[in-house]
């Protein structure tokens, strides 16, 4: 009985580490950590992971309670969470592009006015489950599943991420946030600027003519004919975001 006690306690220690890291990832990863899929549904899915990727791999035993678990523990929660905001910049990315075109085109204005979406403007969220769409579309979620399978073999646990070296790729890699949304946003904005340079010579042709009551409805209907032409441009752009952060996720954890 004390065999199988210890044994049991073993099994526990060992389940133990994947269990974490794949808790993290679906904490932090697109799609997984959308408000709309109930927590219940989260620990499912990392209970199933863990027990599929289990018999996968060799596991050591390492006490928790020990400093080296406890630093393991910190370790492996740090991985699970470099997978999952690796991905999330792609996200931040698409918002950050909304909340630009939303401004320029004059939509922002609709959230001072609907309690439901907040301070994110609706194109945002629009544009959000089109790159939601396109990542499941491309088979995105199962080569996160892949990435994180091969992830215990080039960082197994015992090896720790915390260095320089991780932290200044992931900076680095953060700045994607802002070149992606100029990537996504420039074609309607480079016509949107030309609509005001119009809008300008205009105003300086006719001082009396009201520009607010001018502008802001042509503003509005040539921006949504701008997104409506160059959706399909948005869209490539939004699959190659994605092919670049898995290819930073493999590079930052060694996946070959």
């Amino acid at each position: 009985m004390d065999l199988l006690a210890a044994d049991i306690v073993n099994r526990f220690y060992t389940f133990m580490w994947p269990m974490l890291r794949i808790s993290a990832l679906l904490l932090t990863a697109p799609l997984f950590s959308i408000s709309a899929v109930p927590r219940r549904i989260r620990v499912l899915a990392a209970l199933a992971l863990t027990w599929f990727i289990y018999p996968l791999v060799d596991w050591p035993v390492i006490d928790p309670i020990s400093a080296p678990g406890l630093v393991e523990i910190v370790n492996q929660i740090f991985i699970g969470c470099l997978m999952g905001l690796t991905l999330q910049v792609v996200v931040a990315a698409v918002v950050t592009a909304g909340q630009a075109l939303a401004n320029a085109i004059g939509l922002s204005m609709a959230t001072l006015i609907d309690p439901t979406l907040g301070n994110v403007p609706i194109l945002s969220q629009f544009l959000l489950i089109m790159a939601v769409l396109i990542f499941v579309g491309t088979g995105g979620h199962l080569l996160l599943l892949s990435v994180l399978l091969k992830s215990f073999s080039a960082v197994p646990i015992g090896q720790s991420m915390l260095n320089q070296a991780t932290w200044g790729k992931l900076i680095a890699w953060s700045s994607m946030i802002f070149t992606g949304a100029l990537l996504i946003s420039l074609p309607v904005m480079a016509v949107l600027l030309l609509i005001n340079a119009g809008l300008g010579v205009v105003t300086r042709a006719a001082p009396s003519l009201n520009i607010f009551a001018v502008g802001f409805p042509a503003m509005m209907l040539v921006g949504i004919v701008a997104c409506m032409l160059t959706m399909e441009s948005m869209g490539l752009r939004l699959q190659w975001l994605w092919v670049q952060a898995f290819g930073v996720l493999d590079d930052l954890l060694g996946v070959r």
